[in-house]
């Protein structure tokens, strides 16, 4: 009883947070969408935080993901997963099979592999795109603002069995998100205008998402202030 105690008062808190930083800015609290992003912590806590209300949640490795999803399948626990890490190309089929949403799309050749994946399990894959605003560090994941179009044209007219659902960033490290996250919005504004129905702008986490809403995000991508520091399962 001890760590639902814990979730349920963490999660109450960022909710509280949520709620204040949308009345703040003229939004609903319902605009925005929770995931508690649970990597690292067990399935346990996954099944605590379903019966608190949770309804998304996300993950950034596999196979660590691919195993507590089917974990939590088999307890009867129906929740919308969502991968957010930097996903391998060798990797997208599997990952394909179980994910609802893939948030780290990145280049048209993890498109297409996770467009074969998709056909392969019989279902649709919703896919945002990753938007990297870092110019100083190369090697993260994310399109550059301007290649967006591009990608999200591989998608729309290459992809049948994705669906792509709008947007996604990271805020740069050890910089003042604001910017990063007005460009997000900037970019799905223009998005929308030729795929209306990718309205998804995913941004923001446990230091920044305050911000993240205050800049239109739909979705916050929560992990530390609602499952603590992680765990080391692996």
């Amino acid at each position: 009883m001890q760590r639902r105690d814990e979730l349920e008062h963490n999660l109450a808190a960022v909710r509280e947070r949520i709620a204040r930083a949308c009345e703040q800015h003229g939004r609903a609290a319902d605009e925005v969408t929770l995931i508690v992003v649970t990597k690292t912590h067990p399935a346990s806590d996954v099944a605590i935080l379903a019966e608190l209300g949770v309804t998304d949640v996300g993950e950034n490795r596999h196979p660590e993901a691919g195993d507590k999803h089917r974990e939590v399948v088999e307890a009867g626990i129906d929740l919308r997963w969502h991968f957010v890490g930097a996903l391998q190309t060798n990797k997208a089929g599997a990952v394909a099979r179980y994910a609802d949403v893939v948030q780290s799309l990145d280049r048209p050749k993890l498109a297409r592999a996770l467009d074969r994946g998709a056909q392969a399990a019989g279902r649709t894959l919703r896919c945002l795109i990753q938007v990297d605003f870092d110019t100083t560090d190369p090697g993260r994941a994310g399109v550059p603002p301007q290649d967006v179009a591009a990608l999200a044209e591989v998608v729309v007219t290459e992809c049948p069995h994705l669906e792509l659902g709008g947007v996604m960033t990271v805020a740069p490290l050890g910089q003042d998100p604001a910017p990063s996250f007005a460009h997000l919005r900037e970019i799905s504004t223009e998005l929308t205008r030729t795929v209306p129905s990718a309205t998804t702008i995913s941004a923001g986490m446990s230091e920044d998402f305050e911000t993240a809403i205050a800049h239109g995000a739909t979705h916050v991508r929560v992990g530390r202030s609602v499952l603590g520091q992680r765990s080391l399962l692996q």
